[in-house]
């Protein structure tokens, strides 16, 4: 029997399994129908539970048609061969057959964990795992590890090197694939870790840390949907990054998992404009929480500087300086503004009570609360001079510099303060283009401003689980808007220090530490394995970080291409010219996509003169700053000048070294000196 006579044979065999499947997800798929229309003809019924129990039916009948319907890529693509001879398949969802027996065992059951985490050292009774690759409903290849030689009947065919390795080769898409058939045994440790406390997933570029944790929110609602009816939250950096991880989720069955980037967790905000990095820094520093509350007591811009009113023939005055200390004094009350409306009242006119002391005939407090108090004039007044504050009324006070600078106090430089005013100037049609660092202070102003009337906590603060991607990068200011929504949740944590670019990591640590509360259970996973860089790539990016980054912190990748990274020596000048012709050539030797890596600054000008290129491309070509790359991959990457991402960036270095990280198979840097390499 030949090699290929014998993996033609076991496809076969194989094919017949995954068809015998689809077959039972079609009978499922049309008894949820039946069953959802049963729920709305009893609807229809006239007694009392009637309606209630089409709600129910309906409910489950749906929520299954929904699994069921969901498009599976390889929707059987694990096998398990078992001491005894028992055999085992695994796939994205469960299904049994008609007599409850399982024809696929789901990836996240406990039973389908050997799949993952069996070794040729611990094969866990797993004679051979067989990896299935299918396209829609047909199987094209099959790969075996065999892991108890001794076990093995003469009869077992063995075939194809791996499945993991052929499935690094593959070209990427526009899209973050899961790695659901490829999960490798450290990555599966992470993923079932206890749902509880704080799990931190850290490693180096490529180890997988991102879908390790968006597995790892499949596993956990899987595992456990009850407690996390609250809802599971994903941060990440980006909407570019959440854009290419969101496909991810839906593939493995999970479309209730609210995805938001760090410019979208604030409900009624979307922001992705990204401030150059010393602005951005400014704004995330934790003293900007004073400033924030120091707004909040500034008087309003349109608010009257004198209350005049005539009560019994009398006139009752108040300038602008009462006026002031009355605010103050309200302030100092520790209720927050917008729920402090009735104790300002009462405040103003307690102080036109004492205005009108030692004249003759002096009023006697209550009478004169009671009548001013219900006058049409002073509500007028009050709506003005303390109104409702919205945070981003407020920030967008701090535009006007001369305001900004009498609450600033000491702690800012005038450069500072120009460059804080020009950015959160509003519009003339008084639009504000908010930037992903003002997310975080108009949650600030949103929870010190507080809410009118009784207290009330939003949607945000419900979420049973969070994880956090590229968490390193987060600034004080972030992990307390992050905290406050997940004050009463379990956390997954992802992220590298390494590459971080927030350049204070005490300040960091602090923050970080308030957040997330005295938390006692709390678990670290290190990823220790590069799937993503060549080794001829990584080689290069980790050279421009060593003697900054301990070793223990660079990944080990796991194969070599033959492919040396392509470093070209290219005058300012002819930049242009190259960055097409580079681009060009990568777009020819790779089926896939290429990440053409600039500065933040830099990405319009090079988008300008890859226009006719990235339209031309089908969507394979994309132009990224340096900060909008965390996170991806690409088959290719196109690096323009190194040594502007170093300048660019505080952390300078650990910038550079995302950029070069990028790439699966070639890389191209363009650069006018060698100086990025010293």
């Amino acid at each position: 029997m030949t090699a290929s006579t014998s993996r033609e044979r076991e496809i076969e065999a194989e094919q017949r399994h995954v068809d015998r499947v689809y077959d039972r997800l079609a009978e499922l798929r049309a008894e949820a129908q039946e069953l959802r229309s049963q729920g709305y003809r009893r609807g229809q019924e006239r007694h009392p539970g009637a309606l209630f129990e089409r709600d129910v039916m309906v409910f489950q009948a749906s929520r299954m048609l929904r699994e069921l319907e969901t498009e599976h890529e390889g929707l059987v693509f694990g096998r398990l061969d078992l001491v005894g001879g028992q055999a085992q398949y695994v796939g994205r969802l469960g299904v049994r057959d008609p007599d409850f027996e399982p024809l696929v065992i789901d990836w996240r059951a406990p039973a389908a964990s050997a799949f993952y985490r069996a070794t040729p050292e611990d094969p866990m009774d797993v004679v051979r795992r067989r990896s299935i690759r299918s396209f829609g409903q047909r199987v094209l290849d099959l790969t075996d590890d065999l892991l108890m030689p001794d076990a093995a009947p003469d009869e077992m065919p063995v075939v194809g090197e791996g499945s993991l390795m052929a499935d690094l080769s593959r070209a990427r898409g526009p899209a973050m694939r899961d790695i659901v058939s490829t999960i490798q045994r450290e990555q599966d440790v992470a993923v079932r870790a206890p749902a509880g406390g704080i799990t931190e997933i850290t490693g180096g570029p490529g180890t997988g840390k991102t879908a390790v944790a968006l597995h790892r929110a499949a596993y956990l609602l899987y595992a456990d949907r009850r407690r996390f009816s609250g809802g599971v939250l994903v941060v990440g950096p980006s909407p570019v990054f959440m854009d290419y991880i969101s496909r991810v989720l839906p593939s493995l069955g999970e479309d209730t998992v609210e995805l938001r980037s760090l410019g979208e967790v604030l409900d009624g905000v979307s922001a992705s404009r990204m401030d150059p990095q010393a602005l951005s820094e400014l704004k995330g520093a934790g003293r900007m929480r004073r400033l924030m509350k120091s707004a909040l007591a500034m008087d309003p811009p349109s608010a009257p500087t004198e209350l005049r009113i005539v009560y019994r023939g009398q006139v009752l005055k108040l300038d602008a300086r009462a006026l002031t200390e009355v605010r103050q004094a309200v302030h100092r009350m520790r209720v927050t503004p917008n729920r402090a409306r009735r104790e300002a009242a009462t405040a103003v006119l307690d102080a036109l009570w004492r205005s009108a002391q030692g004249q003759p005939d002096a009023p006697r407090r209550e009478p004169l609360v009671s009548d001013l108090g219900d006058r049409s004039e002073f509500e007028r007044f009050m709506g003005q001079w303390w109104p409702e504050l919205r945070p981003t009324d407020v920030l967008g006070w701090l535009g006007d510099r001369a305001r900004l600078a009498s609450i600033a106090g000491r702690g800012f430089t005038g450069e500072q303060l120009t460059r804080l005013a020009e950015s959160w100037r509003q519009e003339p049609d008084g639009d504000q283009n908010w930037s992903v660092a003002d997310v975080a202070l108009l949650d600030e102003l949103r929870t010190l401003a507080g809410e009118r009337g009784e207290g009330r906590r939003g949607r945000e603060f419900f979420f049973g689980h969070v994880i956090l991607d590229e968490a390193q990068d987060l600034s004080p200011m972030q992990w307390r808007m992050l905290g406050r929504r997940g004050q009463y949740a379990s956390w997954t944590i992802v992220g590298d220090p390494a590459q971080s670019s927030w350049p204070d990591a005490d300040e960091a640590h602090r923050a970080r530490e308030a957040a997330l509360g005295k938390v006692k259970t709390r678990r670290h996973f290190r990823l220790s394995t590069n799937y993503r860089n060549s080794a001829e790539i990584f080689s290069l990016a980790a050279s421009v970080v060593r003697g900054e980054v301990p070793d223990e912190e660079l990944p080990t990748p796991v194969r070599t291409t033959g492919w040396e990274p392509s470093v070209r020596t290219v005058a300012v000048a002819d930049l242009p010219v190259a960055a097409v012709g580079a681009a060009e050539e990568l777009l020819a030797e790779v089926e896939g996509t290429v990440g053409v890596i600039t500065t933040m600054a830099g990405r319009a000008e090079a988008s300008g003169w890859l226009d006719e290129l990235i339209e031309k491309s089908d969507g394979r070509l994309r132009v990224v700053g340096s900060l909008e790359a965390k996170g991806l991959e690409y088959d290719a990457v196109l690096l323009v000048q190194p040594s502007d991402l170093i300048a660019e960036s505080s952390t300078g270095r650990r910038a550079l070294y995302v950029a070069l990280s990028r790439a699966t198979q070639r890389l191209t840097v363009l650069a006018d000196d060698n100086s990025w390499r010293a």
